[in-house]
């Protein structure tokens, strides 16, 4: 089922403890760049995501076979002293640690960044938590959701007379993982230059912090608390989302004073564009509803694609609103190679995003799907030099498990 790596991380070994999405993203990414990623799963259960999903096709998760892909799977019950042994044995040999276990969890079975540094100098440990290695909150049980919320991002999300909404994905995990490859990437050039690994500290709340643009510094210059806006980045305008035909929707920006002229024009509506209360750029974002409601009486006109095919005539960025058929159906993403095909062991043909971003030298790949639940096991536990009667016995005791 494996294939060999390719890639710019080919020549790295990755150890990956840890569940659900902020680490094992972070795993993911890096296995999509040619890393040999070693999945370390509870013999009984395994990473919960192999059961998450709105449905369960053929009994199993279509978000496994995702955030899984490209990794290797060794059940090994880490509560135990042999697993532990295993697992450090493996490190030893490994480039990378990810792990997002509680912070403490570690330490408590004896495999802190310290007592693993000393015996792998080179190793690069990624830790992975909701509030971060230190601090007063350091302990307690931190989701994405609450890292989202901490870190500015819940507040500002969804309509401004509605709570906080959720962003429809998990990206609070998301951007932890990303900022916790960021920081492999960077301790791998010092490592180059060093010899020396080092711990990288990615907190939820603090990955989600970093994209709040300039949120802190504008309360903090002018006593302004950012709201909830909707669909509309407010003073920008026009931008937004506007109705068409058939319940259909487009985006629209047209906010440059260029492009607004070229909208105003393509509307039939010239007079918009010399208005007082349109005219600039600061007159637009004064008067954004207004605009908006002007906006939506004309395009719920038209047909969508009609609409769509006028306004990239007259340059007018302008889109449809996405969803999975119509990613699978678009031109753009075909030309782009964007969605992939695999094969998969009980669904048969299998599409999901690519490996991004695009790399002229050293592009990433999905190579396979994520693996059944110790599906590596035997092969890892070679490699890390127990015998067969030793592996057939942990195999027999619980300690690992295979398909």
């Amino acid at each position: 089922m494996t294939t060999p790596p390719t890639g710019p991380l080919s020549d790295l070994k990755v150890i990956e403890m840890g569940t659900l999405i902020a680490g094992p993203f972070c795993g993911q990414i890096l296995g999509d760049f040619g890393a040999d990623v070693v999945k370390i799963e509870d013999p009984g259960a395994g990473d919960p995501m192999r059961q998450w999903g709105r449905s369960l096709p053929k009994g199993l998760s279509p978000w496994w076979p995702v955030i899984g892909r490209n990794k290797r799977s060794l059940a090994l019950d880490l509560r135990t002293p042999e697993g532990r042994d295993i697992a450090v044995t493996l490190i030893d040999q490994a480039d990378i640690l990810i792990e997002n276990f509680r912070p403490g969890t570690m330490e408590k079975w004896g495999m802190g960044y310290e007592v693993l540094a000393a015996r792998n100098p080179g190793l690069i440990m990624a830790r992975v938590s909701g509030f971060g290695q230190t601090g007063p909150y350091a302990e307690r049980a931190g989701y994405g959701l609450i890292g989202e919320a901490m870190g500015g991002l819940r507040y500002v999300t969804g309509e401004p007379d509605r709570p906080p909404a959720r962003a429809g994905i998990s990206i609070g995990d998301s951007l932890t993982a990303m900022h916790a490859v960021m920081g492999i990437t960077m301790a791998l050039h010092h490592r180059s230059r060093t010899g020396r690994g080092q711990m990288i500290d990615a907190a939820l709340y603090e990955s989600v912090l970093s994209v709040m643009e300039n949120l802190v510094t504008e309360y903090d210059l002018t006593g302004y608390v950012r709201e909830r806006a909707g669909a509309i980045l407010p003073g920008i305008a026009p931008s937004n989302v506007y109705p068409c035909l058939n319940d259909e929707m487009i985006l629209i920006g047209g906010n440059g004073d260029t492009v607004f002229a070229r909208l105003a024009e393509t509307m039939g509506r010239t007079d918009l564009s010399g208005d007082p209360k349109f005219a600039s750029h600061a007159a637009r974002g004064a008067n954004q509803a207004e605009l908006d409601h002007i906006i939506a009486d004309w395009t719920r006109t038209w047909d969508l694609g009609q609409l769509l095919a006028l306004l990239e005539e007259k340059g007018i960025p302008s889109g449809r609103v996405f969803r999975a058929p119509d990613m699978l159906a678009d031109p753009q993403f075909m030309a782009r190679n964007a969605i992939v095909e695999t094969v998969h062991p009980v669904f048969g043909r299998l599409k999901m995003q690519n490996a991004f971003p695009k790399m002229s030298e050293t592009p990433g790949a999905v190579r396979w799907p994520g693996p059944g639940l110790g599906e590596h096991s035997r092969a890892i536990l070679a490699e890390a030099g127990v015998s067969e009667a030793d592996i057939d016995r942990l195999i027999t005791k619980g300690v690992s498990s295979e398909p």
